[in-house]
C-alpha cells in the first residue's frame, strides 16, 4: 500500500471512530441500593437489575445493584443522589417523606417518589432455645443484635423501644451485627437473639434454625397493637409453622411492606422502562424468591406506599390501564 492510501486509510477509521462511539459511551448506568447479601432487599434488587439489563440494547440502561446498609442508608443515599433508586422499609419511606423519626433532623424528602411495593415483612425475633425467651419482653438482660445503623431492623428494633420505654442499657449486650453475620454469632452462643424485619422464607432465618436449636418469638399484645393501630404503615403478621425447623406453631408479630423507590429527580424514561421491565416479566421475577411468590400487580400499586408514585410508574400503569 502506498504512503497516500495508507493515510487515506488511516483518516477513513479515525472518522468511523467518531461517528460510531463505543456502545457502552451509549450507555446511562443506574444503582439500586438493596440491603444485606442474605436479605430479600438483595434478592429484590439484583433481580430488577437482571431484568433491566437484559433490554439495555433497546434502553441504554445497565443496572447494578450492590450489597448495601438497607432502608434508612438507601433512603439516605437517595436524597444525596448516590443511587436512583432502592429498596425500603413501608415506615421508613414514610418518615423520610414527612422527615420524621430518623429523619427529623435531615427533615422531609420532598423528592422522594414510590415505585411500587414488594413483599411483606414480619418484624422477627428469633432466639437460642437454651436462653429462655419466650416473648418479647423476654429480652430484657439478654444478649441481642439489633441490627446494625442504616437497617430498616435496626431503627423498627428501635420504635418498638421506644414504645416500651426501653433503652439499649437494657441489655446485657446490644450488638451491631449485620444481616450476614447474626446467624453465626446466635449459634456460636455471642448473642442469645437477633431481630431481623424480613420477608420470609428467608435464607439468615434458616441458617439460624437449621445450625442450631432456635425459635421463632412472639411480638405481640397491647404495646404493639397500639403501635399498629396508630400507624398505617404498620400491620399485624404471622410467620406460618412450619416454614423453620422447630418452629411448628405460627409466631405472631407485626410487620411492613419493602417497596422500591426513586427520587423525582431521576428522569422519567429510565423509572419507566425499570418499571415496564419488571411487571413486563413479573412472572418471571415472582419465581425468583419464595417471598414473591404471592405478589399481585395491582395491589404493589397502592400497598405501603406514603410518597407520591413517580410519573414515568404512572406513565407505564396508566399504559397497562390500572390507573
Amino acid at each position: 500500500m502506498s504512503g497516500k492510501l495508507r493515510l487515506a486509510a488511516l483518516a477513513a477509521a479515525a472518522v468511523m471512530v467518531v461517528a460510531a462511539p463505543p456502545a457502552s459511551a451509549q450507555q446511562r448506568f443506574i444503582t439500586i441500593g438493596s440491603g444485606g447479601e442474605t436479605g430479600v432487599y438483595y434478592a429484590v434488587a439484583t433481580n430488577i437489575c437482571r431484568l433491566v439489563n437484559r433490554d439495555t440494547e433497546k434502553t441504554g440502561l445497565r443496572c447494578n445493584a450492590p450489597a448495601g446498609g438497607g432502608s434508612i442508608a438507601n433512603l439516605t443515599k437517595l436524597r444525596s443522589g448516590e443511587i436512583e433508586l432502592g429498596v425500603a422499609q413501608s415506615d421508613w419511606q414514610f418518615h423520610s417523606m414527612k422527615g420524621t423519626s430518623q429523619f427529623e433532623k435531615s427533615g422531609a424528602d420532598p423528592d422522594l417518589r414510590a415505585v411500587f411495593s414488594v413483599h411483606a415483612e414480619p418484624f422477627t425475633v428469633v432466639a437460642r432455645k437454651d436462653a429462655g425467651i419466650k416473648t418479647f419482653d423476654d429480652l430484657k438482660g439478654k444478649r441481642v443484635n439489633v441490627g446494625n445503623p442504616g437497617s430498616g431492623q435496626r431503627g423498627t428494633m428501635e420504635v418498638v423501644m421506644a414504645a416500651k420505654g426501653w433503652k439499649m442499657s437494657d441489655f446485657a449486650l446490644a450488638s451491631e451485627l449485620e444481616p450476614r453475620e447474626q446467624s453465626q454469632a446466635l449459634c456460636d452462643n455471642k448473642v442469645d437473639a437477633i431481630v431481623y424485619t424480613v420477608g420470609h422464607p428467608n435464607g439468615s432465618i434458616q441458617e439460624a434454625t437449621t445450625a442450631c436449636e432456635s425459635v421463632l418469638v412472639d411480638v405481640s399484645g397491647p404495646v404493639i397493637a397500639k403501635l399498629v393501630a396508630e400507624n398505617p404503615y404498620y400491620s399485624e403478621a404471622v410467620i406460618p409453622g412450619g416454614m423453620y425447623r422447630g418452629n411448628e406453631q405460627p409466631t405472631k408479630t407485626f410487620g411492613v411492606r419493602a417497596t422500591f423507590v426513586s427520587s423525582a429527580k431521576v428522569p422519567d424514561d429510565v423509572v419507566y422502562s425499570i418499571t415496564k421491565a419488571v411487571f413486563d416479566n413479573i412472572e418471571r421475577f415472582k419465581k425468583q424468591h419464595p417471598a414473591f411468590a404471592a405478589l399481585d400487580p395491582k395491589e404493589m400499586l397502592k400497598a405501603g406506599l406514603s410518597a407520591p408514585l413517580h410519573s414515568g410508574a404512572v406513565k407505564y400503569y396508566k399504559e397497562r390501564g390500572w390507573m
